[in-house]
């Protein structure tokens, strides 16, 4: 059951139903889970297909992602389910909006993924206007937290997720921790409209600092939360402390959420190549 002091929500990070439905019962609770295409790529049925030599089509591809997630959502009543979006650093809102709508309506509570890219902002600054949820992904720095942050104004707590990837900040030398750590700083001079949700979580260690942070949300693979379970569901009190004495903590910025998120430099460069990465392992489907 769910711990009386946790006040981070648990997202299950995995495209499998089986996964969903395996940690319902080893926690007793989730809170909701999150897809991607790679995620999506290692379904066992994909995967099984795949091996077998036999890919999809654009159509078929559609299909199958609905009713695996459509699955999921069946596991999860009222609970968030993430879908993400196809798209490159070019392609134009028109057509995130397309697969955005449709994918709107494949199943309730959906939060639908979108690249922190110029088009991907503009589509979700139209989205939360029309009552869609939205989350925004590949998110690396701070100067992409305040454009989201300005995108989405107006919209209600909770229709609007911002996932940093941690774990690949952690990667080129920098603290995806302390990077959470200011973005929650960030956020606590503005209204509270969008959650942030910690994604890319590669350890044990980092499961229990988003939860010491007291992150909106935190998505974890299956493996982390087998050590969660196995520990007696730990919550991290003050004594218990993250270190990563390796990496760079960078500074939190003096920025002003109220700027148009336009004016915001949001290029990055794991963003870059975190869309690239999606695209093949999306692409490689299909035939």
């Amino acid at each position: 059951m769910r711990p009386d002091s946790l006040k981070t929500k648990i997202f299950l990070d995995s495209g499998d139903p089986q996964e969903t439905k395996e940690f319902l019962k080893l926690l007793g609770f989730l809170d909701g889970q999150t897809t991607n295409p790679s995620l999506f790529a290692k379904s066992p049925e994909v995967k099984q297909r795949i091996e077998g030599g036999d890919k999809f089509s654009k159509e078929e591809i559609y299909i199958e992602y609905k009713k695996i997630i459509s699955n999921i959502a069946e596991l999860l009543p009222g609970k968030s389910v993430s879908i993400e979006v196809y798209a490159t650093e070019e392609t134009p809102v028109s057509e995130i909006l397309d697969q955005a709508r449709e994918m709107n309506i494949w199943v309730k509570n959906a939060h639908i993924k979108l690249p922190l890219t110029i088009s991907g902002l503009e589509a979700g600054e139209i989205l939360v206007g029309e009552g869609v949820n939205i989350n925004m992904t590949l998110i690396f720095n701070q100067a992409q937290a305040g454009a989201v942050y300005s995108a989405t104004r107006g919209s209600e707590k909770g229709q609007v997720f911002l996932s940093p990837f941690v774990g690949r900040l952690d990667d080129i030398g920098v603290d995806g921790i302390n990077y959470i750590k200011n973005v929650l700083d960030l956020y606590k001079n503005g209204d509270g409209h969008v959650e942030v949700l910690a994604a890319s979580i590669r350890s044990y260690e980092h499961f229990l600092a988003c939860l010491k942070l007291q992150a909106d949300i935190v998505t974890v693979p299956g493996k982390i939360l087998y050590q969660w379970s196995e520990d007696n569901f730990f919550i991290p009190d003050e004594k218990w402390e993250y270190r990563a004495d390796s990496l760079e903590k960078k500074s939190l910025e003096d920025i002003d959420l109220d700027r148009d998120w336009r004016e915001f430099d949001i290029r990055d460069e794991l963003t870059k190549k975190g869309i690239e990465k999606f695209v093949i392992d999306w692409n490689n489907l299909l035939k």
